[in-house]
């Protein structure tokens, strides 16, 4: 049976599969402020839920040994978006003072010419993040000819 091509579809939650529960607890809340929604400890079911306006956002699982293959299917990246350039820029501030090492050295556009546009990086494991905007990129410079920033870091 497909589906209704009438119904909406959004995004509930992102989980992610992480080797450090507490090192990616920490990065998470501290770089999207996040809140601690629930979690366990208990032996071999580690997890936590992370929450933003008391809606759970992303669920780290810790069931993972080594990084994050980008040269393997799955996850390409994972992109959160905000409301203008500063809250980017705000963002991109914040990822400096934690010494978090930026793709890009910076706000990028997302293409030549394009208006949106964000930041890039990656989590603890390996995973890449992108903060990003709809407007307000166009002064920045797209790091890529040819392609969109977010495609090949």
């Amino acid at each position: 049976m497909s589906a209704d091509v009438s119904t909406k579809f959004s995004t509930g939650h992102i989980g992610l599969n992480v080797r450090d529960l507490a090192r990616s607890k920490r990065f998470y809340q501290d770089v999207f402020g996040f809140d601690l929604a629930g979690e366990s400890n208990a032996e071999g079911r580690t997890f936590a839920f992370l929450a933003q306006n008391s809606a759970v956002v992303l669920t780290l699982w810790q069931q993972s040994e080594g990084s994050f293959a980008a040269n393997k299917a799955g996850l390409h990246h994972l992109a959160f978006q905000v409301d203008s350039i500063e809250h980017v820029k705000e963002a991109e501030r914040r990822l400096r003072q934690l010494g978090i090492a930026i793709h890009y050295d910076g706000v990028t556009a997302h293409a030549e010419g394009a208006d949106s546009g964000g930041v890039y990086f990656d989590d603890p494991d390996g995973i890449r993040l992108e903060i990003c905007t709809p407007t307000g990129a166009s002064r920045s410079p797209a790091p890529k000819t040819g392609a969109p920033a977010c495609g090949f870091f």
